[in-house]
């Protein structure tokens, strides 16, 4: 039974009060004790319990005991893990296990990866190596040439559907394109992307399209896009193939949902965010190329590092960032301390909880489950007798501010072809489908209670 306060409660006022405190900066310093017990009170009440059965809305979990460990370890030595200069024993272990990770997900013997801070940047990265894949194309160095070097860079297009991630749209703006060169496509009944108006779209539309983007996992229904047959189009079409798996990729490992995954290892690049229901730290995320050679793109050199010359691993010249954390270490202890069939069991648990609810609600008239879920989401509005239609989206508002106001339950809510409706979303192995039912039941009896205060629905 769902009793543990998630967090608080309190008002954005309210802990404003509460940790100003800690940000009081003085000439002298305090005890440790002192400060301690400072954070212990002011802050970490107001922090949330991702460990609980209620908490049924976001991609967060505490870190499990061995991706815990290997964090205090690279706290504690705090490497930057960029080049062989600065850590040889960090830049190795990230290397290798890049490479592991490629074999695990049945990736091509040429394959890489490197560590990225989100999927976010992942995506922007896999954008740039896709338009200077294609500048490259034209005859020209993007690195060097810029935008300028195509005849029309208005008539560049990214292809993707109307669910995916925000995230490819800031992408395509840090690209230096804008939001008409991004070009979203319907979804089907189950909230995938629509095969038949892809390839309608590839036909028709009058630009270049250098880079399509499959989602297995969107973050809003947790939806896996057919990406077998996108790989086929983007073959024939000759456009760059990107994998937005950030959520959905860990999936894979689990056997009976493998088969939803089938021509990931077609695509050009993909990202994966570990942090997400690994049970490892944030930030914790990857790019994965096919083409090892791709990450080339992104090598600049410097006369005191990462210098050209040097015979050594330089993980750093994979991607921007000149000082990364040693992410690979708490993802590299996880998966050794659980062993593959405890995480692969850890995995199955979410799916399991929203399949079986899912199935549970299927015949249940004063619930409208929105799509059949792919993986651990699942989207669904309760439609009491008697409420209209016009009604019904502010209904499911009403539910969710009261449940996020009790702080007990953590639900969120999405927008689905116009309509407003509730999301559940299961990480943690702690929100059993059990807990998800109770939630079920609260969010009846608060529309029950909503209807019981508004004058009768005409």
């Amino acid at each position: 039974m769902v009793t543990t306060p998630l967090y608080s409660g309190a008002s954005p006022e309210e802990v404003a009060a509460d940790v100003e405190l800690l940000v009081d900066f003085q000439n002298e310093g305090i005890p440790l004790e002192d400060l301690k017990n400072l954070v212990d009170n002011r802050l970490v009440p107001h922090l949330m319990m991702y460990d609980q059965p209620g908490f049924q809305s976001m991609f967060n979990t505490f870190p499990e005991r061995g991706a815990e460990f290997g964090a205090q370890i690279a706290l504690k030595y705090n490497q930057g893990v960029t080049n062989w200069q600065v850590s040889p024993g960090g830049v190795v272990l990230e290397e290798l296990c890049c490479k592991a990770l490629c074999n695990l997900f049945g990736f091509s013997r040429n394959s890489d990866a490197t560590f990225m801070y989100s999927g976010t940047y992942a995506n922007q990265e896999a954008l740039y190596l896709a338009l200077h894949w294609k500048a490259e194309q034209y005859g020209f160095n993007l690195g060097e040439k810029g935008l300028h070097g195509f005849p029309d860079p208005s008539q560049l297009a990214v292809i993707t559907s109307c669910d995916a991630h925000f995230s490819v749209k800031h992408a395509v703006r840090m690209l230096g394109l804008g939001d008409s060169n991004l070009v979203t496509v319907p979804v089907d009944e189950n909230r995938r992307i629509n095969l038949v108006l892809l390839e309608k779209t590839l036909d028709e539309l009058q630009k270049d399209v250098f880079c399509v983007i499959a989602t297995t996992g969107t973050t809003s229904t947790g939806s896996v896009d057919p990406v077998l047959p996108i790989a086929e189009l983007c073959t024939k079409r000759g456009a760059w193939l990107h994998v937005d798996g950030a959520y959905g990729l860990a999936y894979m490992l689990v056997p009976e949902w493998k088969p939803l995954f089938s021509g990931v290892e077609r695509a050009d690049s993909v990202c994966w965010d570990p942090h997400k229901q690994m049970g490892v730290p944030i930030p914790n995320s990857l790019l994965f190329v096919r083409r090892r050679e791709d990450f080339h793109r992104m090598a600049l050199y410097s006369d005191y590092f990462n210098r050209q010359e040097d015979t050594e691993p330089n993980p750093g010249l994979k991607s921007p960032p000149s000082t990364r954390p040693f992410s690979a270490l708490p993802l590299v202890t996880s998966l050794r301390y659980q062993g593959l069939t405890t995480v692969i069991e850890r995995l199955r648990a979410p799916l399991m909880a929203i399949k079986t609810t899912a199935e549970i609600l299927e015949d249940d008239v004063d619930i409208d489950v929105c799509h059949n879920p792919d993986t651990g989401i699942l989207c669904f509005r309760i439609t009491p007798e008697h409420v209209p239609e016009p009604q019904l989206n502010q209904l499911q508002t009403f539910i969710y501010t009261k449940i996020m106001a009790e702080g007990k339950r953590s639900i969120s809510l999405t927008t689905l072809d116009g309509k407003t409706v509730l999301r559940l979303v299961v990480i943690s192995p702690a929100a059993t489908s059990e807990a998800l039912l109770e939630t079920i039941s609260h969010v009846r009896a608060l529309a029950s209670e909503h209807q019981m205060s508004q004058s009768p629905y005409v």
